[in-house]
C-alpha cells in the first residue's frame, strides 16, 4: 500500500487513497477493539442494504491499525455546499432523504443506542440528579430497532457519479430510535456554526417524515449529554445549554 495521497485528517485518524482503495490509518492511541468495531459496523450497515463502501481488510501499517475499504470517487456534501452555496437547500434535502432511508433499515447485531448513551453519560461530570433525569429520558425513548449512523453530517456523505449517495465513517453506528440520530445531526450543524443549515435540516426532516419538530428536539438533552465526555472545553458550555433545556 502507498500512503502518499491524503484524503482527510481527523482527530484520531488519517485517510489515504491508494488507487481504488481507501486506507484509514488510526493513531497509536486508538484501541484495537474500536478499530475492529468500526469495520464491523461498516460491514453490517452494508449488509442492511445501505450504500456503504465495502471493507476489504483490517490490517496494520507501520505498527498502526488500518481499515482498507473500496475508494468512492466523488465529493462530500460539505465540499459541494462550499462550492455551490446556492444549492445548499438541495443538498440538505438529499441528506434528509438518505437519513430517512438509513432509519428504515435494521441490523440486529449493531450495539444498542440506549446502552451507548447510558455509558457515555456515566463518564461525564454531570450532577447525579441530572444524570438520573437523563437516564430516565433514555429509558422513556420509544423503542425502535433502526440503524443510527451516529455522526451523520455533510462531511460523511459522498456524492458519486457512478454509485450515487454513499455514507462513510460508521464508527458510532448503533441500533435505536432514528429521532435521536436526527437530533444528533441537528446538533452537529449547530456545533459547526451552521444555524441556518440546522433549521433547514430539521424543517425538511419534519416535513418529509410527518414528525413534529418539537418531538425531535425532545431528544436534544440526551444527545448533547452523550457528547460531553469527549468534547472540547469550547464545546462544553454549548452542550450544557442543551442538556439543561
Amino acid at each position: 500500500m502507498k500512503l502518499d495521497r491524503v484524503i482527510a485528517v481527523r482527530n484520531n485518524k488519517t485517510v489515504y487513497r491508494d488507487g481504488d482503495k481507501c486506507i484509514k490509518v488510526f493513531n497509536d492511541d486508538c484501541l484495537v477493539s474500536d478499530v475492529l468495531n468500526e469495520a464491523l459496523n461498516q460491514s453490517r450497515s452494508l449488509e442492511a442494504g445501505i450504500n456503504v463502501p465495502k471493507v476489504l481488510e483490517v490490517t496494520t501499517f507501520d505498527g498502526k491499525w488500518a481499515i482498507v475499504s473500496e475508494y468512492v470517487k466523488g465529493k462530500t456534501l460539505e465540499q459541494l455546499m462550499d462550492e455551490n452555496p446556492e444549492k445548499k437547500n438541495e443538498y440538505i434535502e438529499l441528506m434528509v432523504s438518505a437519513q430517512l432511508d438509513i432509519g428504515a433499515k435494521s441490523s440486529p447485531k449493531l450495539s444498542l443506542l440506549k446502552h451507548k448513551m447510558r455509558d457515555q453519560i456515566r463518564l461525564t461530570e454531570l450532577d447525579s440528579v441530572i444524570r438520573y433525569d437523563l437516564h430516565n429520558r433514555i429509558n422513556d425513548m420509544t423503542k425502535k430497532s433502526n440503524v443510527c449512523h451516529g455522526d451523520f453530517c455533510p462531511s460523511n456523505i459522498i456524492i458519486s457519479e457512478s454509485e450515487g449517495l454513499v455514507v462513510v465513517d460508521w464508527a458510532h453506528a448503533s441500533l435505536g430510535n432514528t429521532l435521536a440520530d436526527v437530533a444528533n445531526t441537528y446538533l452537529l450543524f449547530w456545533m459547526h456554526g451552521d444555524i441556518s443549515g440546522a433549521e433547514k435540516y430539521i424543517e425538511l426532516y419534519s416535513e418529509k417524515s410527518g414528525i413534529e419538530k418539537q418531538q425531535i428536539l425532545s431528544y436534544m438533552p440526551i444527545v448533547a449529554a452523550s457528547r460531553l465526555a469527549k468534547c472540547s472545553e469550547k464545546e462544553r458550555e454549548f452542550l450544557l445549554s442543551w442538556v439543561r433545556n
